[in-house]
This record gives C-alpha cells, structure tokens and sequence, in this order.
C-alpha cells in the first residue's frame, strides 16, 4: 500500500512514529488485513458492528493519534455508503432489516 491509498495520513503518521502494522496486530489482537482496511478507509473490510469503532479506537491509541478524528471520517463514511446503498435497493423487493418475503405460505399448504 503506498501513501496515496491511506486515509488521513495515517499509513505515514505510523511509520514516522516508527511503528508497524505488525506490531499493532501484536498488542491489538487485531488482524493484519483489517489494519490494512482502518488505513486505506475500506471499512466494509472490518468485521462490523461495534467491532469497527473498537478497532478504530485501538489502531488511533496504538499510533498516538486523534480517535475522534479517524471515527468522524469512518461515520462520515459508511453514513454515505448506507445511503448509497439504499438508493440501490429496488423499492419492494425486501422488509426493513433485509428480510425478503417468503414466496408462498407458512407449511406450503
């Protein structure tokens, strides 16, 4: 990955601090690939959920950086791709939560 692919700076601020991504999978317990993923801003990469924000947190502490900063970016981020991917979405195709409807009664009878 070069400078270019990574999100705020972050991949450089690392390494100008003289840290490396294997050394925070070491502490954080946290794969190299999703490392990877918090610095390129890929966040459909991370496992989801409140593991997410929880990575995020843990990668800012490991390389001494602004956690509000890197979280502003990721929510400002996935609000976009939600409402990107809601758009997509073809009208009464699927229920609130994705449940699709079933295609014929309970028990088929």
């Amino acid at each position: 990955m070069n400078d270019d692919d990574s999100v705020l700076g972050l991949a450089t601020i690392r390494r100008n601090r003289g840290i490396s991504l294997a050394q925070i999978a070491e502490s954080t317990k946290i794969s190299l690939r999703s490392l990877e993923a918090i610095e390129r801003g890929d966040f459909k990469k991370l496992p989801g959920g409140i593991y997410d924000t929880s990575y995020i947190r843990q990668y800012a502490r490991a390389i001494d950086y602004d956690e509000a900063a890197i979280l502003s970016y990721y929510h400002q981020m996935t609000k976009n791709e939600t409402k990107t991917s809601e758009t997509e979405k073809e009208p009464g195709r699927t229920f609130p939560g994705g449940y699709h409807p079933l295609s014929s009664p309970a028990g088929g009878r």
